[in-house]
C-alpha cells in the first residue's frame, strides 16, 4: 500500500517486530524500537527532526515524504528577515533537523544518504533516502534528542575537563571548526562583547518587534501555538523576569530598560559557563551553514549525553559589526562564525514546544 511505499528502504526483521507503544507524532517523544517500515517510519524520522533548536523556536522547515524518501525544505514565513537577513541561522536550524533525521535513521538500523540543496529555487534544502545496514548505530546521540534543552539559566562556572572537550570537539569534522575560551579572564572579555551586541540588538526596535512575534506569555500560550519561547524559558529572575514582555515589545517604554536588563544578563551568562566555543565554516554560503547546523546539533547532542547544559549565544554573530571582534577574540582569521554557544552545567529545565509532524509534512504515496 502507500504507507510501506513510504518505507526510506527495508527494514531488518527484528526491526519489524521491535514496535514501540510511544506515539511516533507526539512531540518530545521517540519510539526506542524501530518503528514498522513505511509510514511509521517516516513519520518517527520527521519526529525526531522537528527537536532540533532554530532561533526563537521559529521551526523553519517542512517536509515531503514518499516512495524515494524525504524532501527537508526551509519555510519562508519563518524566517526572520530583520535579526537573520542572510538567513544563515535558519540554515542552521535546517541543518539541525537534518542531523536528527540522520542520527534516527542510524539508530533505527538504517544507511541514510543526503544530497544537499536538490532544488533551491523551490526551498528545497535535503533529500534523503535510505537503505538496511542491519546494524544499530549513533544510539548515543539518538538517546539525546528527546532529552536536548537549551538552558538560559546561569551555570555553576565549573570548567570543562579536557577529555569532555574532546568527546566534544569529536563532534565537529568535515569543514566547520570549533575554538575554545575557558580562562575566566577571555570569558569575561567576551561576556562583555555579548553584553555590547545584545544591547545593540534589543535596541533595534524593529529586530525586537520580530522577537516579540515570537516571544510566549507562558509555557500554555507557547504550547497552543506549538511555537516561539515563553518568557519563563528565557533565564531572567525577579523584576526583569515580570517585565520581560515588555523588553521585547518595541512599543513600550521599558524597551530602553530591557536592552540594558537583558544585555547584562547575557554578560553574566558568559561569565558563569564552564567554557564557549565558537563553531565557524571555512565559507560565507547556504551549503556551509547547512552543514554547520549538522555539527552544530551533534555537538550539542553530545553535551547532553554528557549532562552539560548549554545555550547559544549569537548576537554577535547576528549583528554584522561584531563579527570581526568576535573571531578576534577566539584568535581566528579567514573563517565564517557560525554559532557562539556556551557549555556548564546546571539543573534541568523544561523543553519548549514543537509542532507536531502532522502540521509540517505532507505524505506522498507510490
Amino acid at each position: 500500500g502507500a504507507a510501506a511505499g513510504l518505507a526510506l528502504g527495508p527494514v531488518p526483521a527484528w526491526a519489524r517486530r521491535g514496535r514501540s507503544p510511544v506515539a511516533t507524532l507526539q512531540p518530545w517523544a521517540l519510539p526506542t524500537d524501530p518503528p514498522a517500515a513505511g509510514l511509521d517510519l517516516v513519520r518517527a524520522l520527521i519526529g525526531a527532526a522537528v527537536l532540533a533548536p532554530s532561533d526563537w523556536n521559529t521551526q523553519p522547515w517542512r517536509f515531503e515524504a514518499g516512495p524515494e524518501g524525504v524532501r527537508l525544505f526551509a519555510d519562508p514565513q519563518r524566517a526572520l528577515p530583520r535579526s537573520d537577513p542572510d538567513r544563515r541561522g535558519m540554515y542552521v536550524a535546517l541543518g539541525a533537523a537534518l542531523e536528527n533525521l540522520l542520527v534516527a535513521a542510524r539508530a533505527w538500523g538504517l544507511q541514510p544518504a543526503v544530497r544537499y540543496l536538490p532544488d533551491a529555487a523551490r526551498g528545497a534544502v535535503a533529500d534523503v533516502t535510505g537503505s538496511a545496514a542491519g546494524a544499530r548505530r549513533a544510539r548515543d546521540l539518538f538517546g539525546a534528542i528527546a532529552e536536548r534543552r537549551t538552558n538560559r539559566r546561569n551555570y555553576d562556572g565549573r570548567r570543562l575537563l579536557p577529555h569532555v572537550r574532546a568527546q566534544l570537539a569529536a563532534q565537529v569534522a568535515d569543514g566547520p571548526r570549533l575554538h575554545w575560551l575557558d580562562d575566566e579572564v577571555a570569558r569575561r572579555d567576551l561576556g562583555q562583547l555579548v553584553h555590547d551586541a545584545v544591547h545593540a540588538q534589543v535596541a533595534d526596535r524593529l529586530v525586537q518587534a520580530e522577537h516579540h512575534l515570537w516571544l510566549r506569555n507562558d509555557r500554555r500560550d507557547a504550547a497552543r501555538r506549538g511555537d516561539g519561547v515563553p518568557v519563563g524559558a528565557l533565564g531572567l529572575s525577579g523584576p526583569a523576569n515580570w517585565f520581560a514582555g515588555s523588553y521585547y515589545d518595541p512599543t513600550s517604554w521599558f524597551l530602553r530598560l530591557g536592552a540594558g536588563s537583558l544585555a547584562k544578563r547575557a554578560r553574566e551568562a558568559v561569565r558563569t559557563c564552564g567554557a564557549a566555543a565558537l563553531l565557524t565554516v571555512p565559507a560565507r554560503d547556504e551549503a556551509s551553514w547547512l552543514v554547520g547546523g549538522q555539527a552544530y546539533e551533534r555537538l550539542v547532542l553530545k553535551a547532553t549525553q554528557l549532562g552539560l547544559a548549554h545555550q547559544p549565544l549569537n548576537a554577535p554573530v547576528a549583528v554584522e559589526r561584531f563579527r570581526a571582534r568576535l573571531l578576534r577574540r577566539f584568535g581566528v582569521a579567514g573563517e565564517e562564525p557560525l554559532m557562539l554557544v556556551r557549555f556548564g552545567r546546571d539543573q534541568r529545565v523544561a523543553h519548549t514546544p514543537r509542532r507536531a509532524v502532522a502540521l509540517v509534512a505532507s505524505f506522498r504515496g507510490s
